[in-house]
């Protein structure tokens, strides 16, 4: 099936190459320069793929609500002259009848393969405070891809030692959860997952369109009678690896705090 893809890239990292990629395999990719343009597209709901990748200007008191769906909402809180960046892939408005997850499983992993090894140089992101969403449909093999390119980023960052941490197992017990538990494998159900990342910390949120749940609801798995249960380890293992945890009042949004626990200059 032909793809409508839109890259949204204001210094254009991402946006030659990954158009010449997609074109090639028979796609069409259409090029905007910036937030302004792409807020004029009245149309951006037809787009399969929205891929954005912009520097944000410093501020506090942004309305981000009226935004189309497949633009960057998050409000950052910065310091001033802090510099910022903005990277999404939303596929929100991905045609699939069924989904065909091999198909945006590769189209994913592509761009997030170029971004790893030609955007994100540590030159680059070592005082940057980036923040990363995905807007995908609820498939396992989607929520493993953008796993591994997370660990990538703050590894190369070194909020984490990955021989030290299970983040891993943190972000893959959240990322599961919200497909398998929340979504129910719904893949006309979406899972955004964000991050903010910087040298000092990465705070993750996963949000499901499931009922959610009261965490308090969940067998104690250090309780004995529990023992051989495998319902809440995933919840326990999350609290235990991170540093902060906490769900909105649905229980169906995760946010999670890992910070980098390298001793400062000053420390040392």
């Amino acid at each position: 099936m032909q793809r409508k893809i839109l890259i949204i890239d204001d210094h254009d990292d991402l946006a030659s190459s990954l158009a010449e990629v997609f074109s090639h395999t028979g796609h069409l990719v259409d090029i905007v320069e910036d937030r302004t343009s792409a807020l004029a597209i009245t149309d951006i709901e037809a787009y399969d793929l929205v891929i954005t990748d912009l520097d944000i200007e410093y501020h506090t008191d942004t309305d981000t609500a009226e935004l189309p769906t497949c633009l960057p909402k998050q409000v950052i809180e910065v310091t001033e002259g802090q510099e910022i960046k903005a990277f999404k892939i939303c596929a929100s408005n991905f045609r699939r009848e069924p989904l065909e997850e091999d198909e945006l499983k590769n189209m994913v992993a592509t761009i997030l393969d170029y971004k790893i090894r030609y955007v994100d140089l540590v030159e680059n992101v070592a005082d940057l405070l980036e923040n990363i969403e995905f807007e995908l449909p609820s498939a396992v093999s989607l929520m493993h891809i953008v796993l591994d390119y997370l660990m990538k980023r703050v590894e190369k960052l070194g909020v984490i030692k990955p021989e030290e941490s299970n983040l891993f197992v943190a972000l893959d017990e959240a990322f599961v959860n919200a497909v398998k538990h929340g979504n129910k494998f719904d893949s006309n159900k979406l899972v955004r997952i964000s991050a903010s990342v910087s040298k000092d910390e990465a705070r993750f949120t996963v949000e499901d369109e499931g009922e959610g749940f009261d965490v308090k609801n969940i067998p104690d798995p250090l309780d004995p009678q529990n023992l051989f249960k495998t319902s809440g380890r995933g919840v326990l293992f999350i609290y235990n690896i991170m540093d902060e945890v906490s769900y909105n009042d649905r229980g169906n949004r995760l946010t999670m705090v890992k910070r980098n626990d390298r001793p400062t200059e000053s420390e040392t």
